[in-house]
């Protein structure tokens, strides 16, 4: 007797679950990105933050030692 009332519902609880993990992945992927990008400094594969130039990137890497004078001199002429 039951079974034939609960059959209308039978589709609910997968869709919960598809929607509940899908929620979790997303929130997941959004946590991710939110602490990929809350440095200044990009890495490879990462977007520029707002305001930050390939310049002043160019030269925090320089200053930190990361590249050398030549290097530093090359890519600063290529952004020009």
């Amino acid at each position: 007797m039951m079974g034939g009332s609960m059959m209308g519902w039978g589709w609910f609880w997968p869709i919960l679950l598809l929607l509940g993990v899908s929620l979790l992945v997303y929130g997941t992927a959004q946590l991710a990105r939110g602490r990929g990008s809350s440095g200044s400094v990009v890495g490879p594969g990462a977007s520029l933050e707002a305001g930050v130039t390939a310049r002043q990137i160019l030269d925090e890497r320089y200053a930190r030692g990361e590249i050398d004078d030549e290097e530093y001199r090359r890519r600063r002429d290529e952004l020009t």
